[in-house]
């Protein structure tokens, strides 16, 4: 029998939708065409950052961009890849060996896709034929373009995860503030008519967890058609 899950309620028009209209735009690095320094005028927090955000005016127009450490309101901030300076926009290929980067291009011109969370940063580790290798904060070694843009230092806001949530209220408005699901609840600890798992004897499953492809939506919970289950010995 199909129920009315919860996982199939989110979507378009829902109450689980992010809040697109509360975003105060997107931080990317300033366009290849632009003047080659600006001024930081402004910080502001922004709900799809976990970091600060900083107002940068290159010569007329407003740019946001990712907030590093030890950057405030009045300093510079050079395109022109002429000193590391934290906040300062290079190409790769003029990066020192050793250098702690953050917001890293995938493609040159692209704004920056790698190493974009607060309090993160990676380092570049030596410059080879095939390109530039940079160790990314989850210690993995990738190859980039070495036309590849990056900023020079540490991400703000590193310390947001030291102070303990302490109770389920706290979590609950820092879930609420990125307009996510809080509490996830087990289908376990559920009713038997709220989902295929749940029923009076909430500890033990009263139908095994691998459904078919073809199974109605209600009932698609689980390991939907595994080619196996179980450890791989």
């Amino acid at each position: 029998m199909g129920k009315s899950l919860i996982q199939q309620r989110r979507g378009k028009g829902s109450i689980f939708e992010s809040l697109k209209h509360q975003f105060k735009g997107s931080a990317k690095h300033a366009p290849l065409n632009c003047e080659k320094s600006g001024v930081v005028s402004d910080f502001i927090r922004n709900k799809i950052n976990s970091a600060p955000l900083m107002q940068v005016n290159f010569g007329g127009s407003e740019q946001l961009l990712i907030a590093p450490e030890g950057v405030c309101v009045g300093d510079v901030i050079d395109y022109a890849g002429s000193e590391l300076k934290p906040g300062n926009c290079m190409a790769l290929k003029d990066i020192p060996e050793g250098t702690f980067v953050f917001n890293i291009e995938q493609s040159a011109g692209d704004g920056g896709k790698f190493v974009r969370a607060g309090g993160s940063f990676a380092k570049v580790a030596q410059k080879t034929q095939l390109g530039v290798e940079v160790i990314l904060p989850s210690k993995k070694i990738k190859v980039f373009n070495p036309e590849c843009r990056a900023s020079i230092g540490v991400i703000a806001g590193g310390g947001r995860t030291a102070k303990p949530l302490m109770k389920a209220g706290n979590s609950f408005f820092r879930m609420r503030a990125r307009h996510k699901n809080f509490p996830k609840v087990r289908g376990l600890a559920m009713n038997s008519v709220n989902h295929p798992f749940g029923g009076k004897c909430s500890k033990t499953k009263g139908k095994a967890s691998c459904v078919s492809r073809n199974a109605p939506p209600g009932r698609k919970v689980g390991k939907i058609a595994p080619s196996r289950t179980g450890r791989r010995r």
